[in-house]
């Protein structure tokens, strides 16, 4: 259990902040904008779960919400030969995402076109997420790029996002509501 007495350490007004494994980077980056970029993403799925209520999704987002303190440690943590286990995203995780994936979309409608974000709010919420989930998964992928990352990190992001996107659709009356992309609705208007 994480127990943390004080909310303000005063260490980080000179705009650098301390990972999991005490060493201290600028709050600008790349690790850090992963992360914050995760936990955005997290809070935007609360928001969408105060709409939602109660039911399997609820229950399903809640749990990823838990992933994403996981997986927020796991980029907060660099590879070292530390003596001490970091907490790190499984491939039991990526794949629970899979079977929720596949339990939503089976029924949920064909697509004939891109889904706008929008429909119900929570519906629109989860469409937010999403996005940010891409922008946190672009990130981590250029993160990997420079250093070692646990590599389940960007597979469950990109599936988080695929998720994202079959709730969202779901919410959405199964996608009765889904608002649908018209190409070039626009151009004679």
């Amino acid at each position: 259990m994480v127990r943390l007495d004080k909310i303000y350490t005063r260490s980080g007004d000179g705009g650098i902040t301390s990972l999991a494994n005490g060493e201290r980077v600028p709050k600008h980056s790349l690790r850090v904008e992963c992360y914050g970029s995760v936990d955005e993403s997290n809070s935007y799925i609360g928001l969408a779960r105060v709409n939602i209520k109660k039911g399997h999704i609820f229950q399903d987002l809640g749990i990823v919400q838990n992933d994403l303190f996981d997986l927020g440690a796991d980029l907060a943590s660099p590879f070292r030969k530390d003596k001490k286990k970091s907490l790190r995203i499984t491939q039991k995780q990526v794949d629970r995402l899979e079977n929720t994936i596949d339990k939503y979309n089976q029924s949920l409608r064909p697509l004939t076109s891109f889904v706008l974000p929008g429909g119900r709010i929570s519906a629109a919420n989860l469409h937010v997420a999403r996005t940010i989930v891409r922008r946190a998964e672009r990130s981590t992928v250029l993160l990997s790029k420079e250093e070692k990352i646990n590599p389940l990190v960007i597979k469950y992001l990109n599936r988080l996002s695929d998720l994202l996107f079959v709730c969202a659709r779901y919410q959405n009356d199964k996608g009765k509501l889904d608002l649908l992309w018209d190409p070039g609705i626009g151009i004679n208007k």
